[in-house]
């Protein structure tokens, strides 16, 4: 029994130490800049600005799998999978794009222009522009997965219809978290405004 507790105890102290350093590490990220526009009950408007990505399309529009591919590749590439090995801070948050073939992509910090960038070791991944735009959000906790998803679309769908505002087709998921963080978590579904 004695044992027992003191295997308990480790494990508890472990996750905590995770879960901190989880934390202290999110607060030196670089995140995606935009200035709220308007804020409604289940949802904001925010205005994005104009910013360049990595990204890599995948050949699945299943959430989990394209998640792990994705960021396979994309982390690959800022870890230093590029021909001057050079690395590349993590940002925030990963984006993926919510059509049958997804597009993963991880916002490239403002520090580098296109031209800066190395040359990725897999060609599958490319340099992508954003132009500044106008997008409506709806946020939730927890680990996301293709039914949460689709719920939070659907009620987004739903409570920008009730405000009469015009959508486009193009929706997005924004994850905020590393896997192993596991309190404060922050996703979002994100649409393009017409």
């Amino acid at each position: 029994m004695k044992t027992v507790l003191i295997v308990v105890l480790v494990l508890v102290i472990i996750f905590a130490i995770v879960q901190i350093y989880a934390m202290k590490s999110q607060n030196g990220i670089e995140k995606y800049p935009y200035k709220v526009i308007k804020t409604y009950d289940a949802f904001e408007v925010r205005s994005y600005e104009a910013t360049l990505f990595t990204s890599v399309k995948l050949t699945t529009g299943d959430y989990k799998k394209g998640s792990s591919q994705g960021f396979s590749v994309l982390a690959g590439y800022i870890f230093g999978g590029n021909e001057e090995n050079k690395k590349i801070a993590m940002t925030s948050p990963v984006s993926m794009s919510l059509e049958d073939s997804m597009t993963m992509m991880f916002m490239v910090p403002k520090n580098f222009k296109k031209e800066d960038l190395p040359k990725p070791n897999q060609s599958q991944i490319e340099f992508k522009e954003e132009p500044a735009k106008k997008m409506a959000v709806i946020t939730f906790g927890g680990w996301a997965n293709d039914m949460k998803i689709e719920d939070y679309k659907n009620q987004l769908i739903k409570a920008l219809e009730k405000e009469g505002i015009s959508y486009t087709n193009r929706f997005y998921f924004f994850g905020y978290n590393a896997p192993y963080e596991a309190i404060n978590r922050k996703n979002e579904v994100v649409v393009e405004l017409g």
